[in-house]
């Protein structure tokens, strides 16, 4: 039986819980025996990003410490958060260093949802349902960090009655960019609208992706121009059963 540890990252253990409980769940039908370290906490990102790397460092610690009680997989539902430690842990540290080896060891063994599903289980019928026009929007970390470009796709032909519809300029960012929304609000917000714009014209009635943070972002743009397009989790829509 496979094993894995579970990293709910904070934008999924704040705002996202439905979505947490889901990938729980299709692990679990699929078969994979899972921890949950409870000492976990955020993965340092927001820190990192803005340039603080002396104040990543304990909280870096803290995860690897978390996360190195056993040698089995670790899989996340944000690909910015798994590519954080993937891709940066490793030069948070001194090379050579008792961190630095921890840092290495870990970031060799962290998957996002989609390619721990795919690259590892060698899983792409979750058997999951859903009967319903879908477009796909690629976040920036799945797909540039992460270099994860067919594993989403992969997933979502083999959905019973999912109709896919491709969406125009798919792998452009949405606008959300973490701090940059914050920073940069009224080029974040014209991002936004391009993308929102796209996806109406999609003809979808829904629109995934592999990342909470677009997805709060393309979710509220589309509330706020009062259109029914669903935005979802890919988690989420893998755990449908219509």
């Amino acid at each position: 039986m496979p094993k894995a540890q579970l990293f709910l990252t904070c934008l999924g253990d704040q705002f996202y819980t439905s979505t947490l409980k889901n990938m729980t769940r299709i692990l679990e039908r699929l078969g994979v025996e899972l921890v949950f370290p409870p000492e976990q906490t955020c993965c340092g990102q927001p820190l990192f990003n803005n340039g603080f790397e002396d104040k990543t460092r304990p909280v870096a610690l803290n995860f690897m410490r978390a996360f190195s009680k056993s040698d089995s997989p670790i899989v996340g539902p944000s690909g910015s958060c798994v590519s954080m430690v993937k891709h940066h842990y490793p030069s948070l540290f001194k090379e050579g260093s008792a961190e630095h080896r921890l840092a290495v060891n870990i970031s060799s063994r962290i998957f996002e949802f989609t390619e721990y599903l795919v690259n590892v289980l060698k899983v792409t019928d979750v058997g999951a349902g859903y009967p319903h026009t879908v477009t796909y929007h690629a976040t920036c970390h799945y797909l540039r960090e992460m270099g994860l470009k067919s594993e989403a796709k992969a997933l979502l032909n083999a959905v019973k009655g999912l109709e896919f519809v491709p969406l125009k300029e798919e792998e452009t960012c949405c606008g959300f960019g973490g701090a940059f929304t914050v920073t940069f609000p009224e080029v974040s917000r014209s991002m936004m609208e391009n993308k929102v714009k796209d996806i109406i014209a999609s003809g979808a009635d829904t629109v995934v992706m592999c990342e909470p943070g677009c997805l709060m972002n393309i979710a509220g743009g589309l509330h706020k121009t009062g259109s029914a397009i669903r935005a979802m989790h890919i988690i989420d829509l893998l755990a449908s059963r219509e």
